[in-house]
């Protein structure tokens, strides 16, 4: 039996201060953000690359998944969005005190456990993407230390500076609507970056790296794509008309972004990819993730125009011609999917946002902030709409500058305790060496892959 009045349950449970809708449809995008992750992503790694390697690239999106919350609410949460320390940084502590927990959140009309739990799915996330550029050859040992230093020195710094309403770019106006700047652009930089700091997968992987299964590749992506309606439509901490045109620009931009992905395919190389469009999926997403809600649904067109085209041929194009692109080994091509992208999202963002919408999501009324450049133009108000790109290109000069830097950093630090790389010998093996197992492993009756000898300790046969 409770050891409180009943009276006073109800009050308790539901304050005046929350709304029940808000809070179910914050619950409901963070866990379809959390469903891109774990199985998305998990199942798209675990797909797209070698069979010899599929175990090992869904580990490593399972590992970053579990191991980001951990470090979530024992101190990442409060350094993205507590108590400043620093103009860029909050200061260090956990989120597991029932009374901070139960308390209303810093923004929006729900609880602080809801927020901890919707921002943590996006961190997660961006460690899993990270992890595409790295298939295929890292360590697992220095993964594993690699994630949770990323976290703390990386994307926190973001996360404050951006969305903490004491960061220093939150203060100037930098409109990052739902995590272009904080996710893909921090993501996919530091993925390339780590990329080269790891060296690249031996000469026949890189030469040929087919898909073992396209079909679940395909599950993984459509999960990514529908999983995105949290992504977007929850940016706005409420279930409101702003939520919901995000949702649809959401899926307007990709679905423009793929169809020209594709078209580009067919017209260049004569047959329509498969692989091909799975990414024009992955950068139509990512473009149009800082501006979902702040831009009209013929923007997000123009968006998805751009996303399909323009890092189609950074990928397929540039990719093969420049040296230095040549050299660094990025499996998947984060750099071009996530940081490309999420970098053309953004400047379009501050060409684009209309100060109507603007205004709606960030519930202020002055014309001076939150207004796209074309708008400027149109309305008079061109210094306010060339400041708003000034403030954009700032920012994503930032979050590039910084994760080459500390993702540098925490590579160096980490190959003075373990190899960043596996050896040759291990990765001709991949995942038989790395994890003791196989994806798809078929035996007589009775019999046993040796590899599989491990299980017995858990009590199988």
């Amino acid at each position: 039996m409770s050891q409180f009045p009943q009276s006073l349950l109800p009050d308790e449970a539901s304050p005046e201060w929350m709304n029940k809708g808000d809070n179910a449809w914050q619950l409901i995008a963070a866990t379809l953000v959390g469903l891109q992750s774990v199985p998305g992503l998990v199942i798209l790694y675990g797909g797209i690359v070698k069979k010899k390697w599929a175990v090992n690239s869904a580990f490593m999106a399972l590992y970053a998944f579990a191991s980001v919350l951990v470090c979530w609410v024992g101190w990442g949460y409060r350094m993205s969005f507590g108590d400043k320390m620093l103009p860029f940084w909050g200061i260090p502590n956990t989120t597991l005190d029932q009374k901070f927990l139960l308390e209303k959140a810093f923004l929006g009309s729900f609880s602080n456990a809801t927020m901890v739990f919707f921002q943590f799915v996006f961190a997660a996330i961006t460690l899993v993407l990270i992890a595409g550029a790295l298939l295929g050859r890292m360590n697992f040992y220095a993964w594993m230390a690699f994630v949770p230093l990323w976290l703390t020195f990386s994307y926190t710094i973001s996360a404050f500076s951006i969305w903490c309403p004491d960061g220093w770019l939150a203060k100037m106006g930098v409109i990052d609507f739902a995590g272009g700047y904080v996710i893909h652009v921090a993501g996919g930089v530091a993925g390339f970056t780590a990329a080269y700091w790891v060296g690249p997968r031996s000469t026949r992987d890189r030469e040929t790296f087919s898909p073992n299964n396209i079909m679940s590749m395909l599950t993984g992506a459509g999960l990514l794509w529908m999983g995105w309606t949290g992504f977007n439509g929850g940016a706005p901490f409420t279930a409101s008309t702003s939520s919901a045109l995000a949702v649809l620009n959401t899926h307007i931009c990709t679905a423009v972004s793929l169809i020209t992905w594709l078209s580009l395919d067919i017209i260049v190389f004569r047959k329509p990819n498969v692989f091909g469009v799975t990414q024009g999926i992955i950068t139509g997403l990512v473009c149009i993730t800082p501006a979902a809600g702040v831009v009209q649904g013929w923007a997000a067109i123009i968006m998805g125009l751009l996303s399909g085209s323009i890092p189609w041929y950074t990928m397929m194009i540039l990719q093969k011609k420049c040296q230095t692109l040549k050299k660094v080994d990025d499996t998947l091509g984060v750099l071009h999917t996530h940081a490309i992208a999420g970098i053309l999202g953004g400047v379009l963002t501050g060409l684009l946002a209309e100060p109507k919408l603007a205004r709606l999501f960030y519930l202020v009324s002055d014309w001076q902030h939150f207004i796209g450049f074309f708008y400027g133009l149109q309305s008079g108000q061109v210094a306010a709409g060339a400041r708003q790109l000034g403030i954009q290109i700032l920012g994503v000069t930032f979050v590039i500058c910084w994760n080459v830097f500390i993702t540098s950093a925490i590579c160096m630090l980490i190959r003075l305790v373990v190899p960043l790389r596996l050896s040759d010998e291990i990765i001709e093996k991949g995942d038989e060496s790395v994890h003791g197992e196989e994806a798809y492993a078929l035996y007589g009756d009775g019999e046993r892959h040796e590899s599989y000898k491990q299980f017995n300790a858990y009590g199988f046969a």
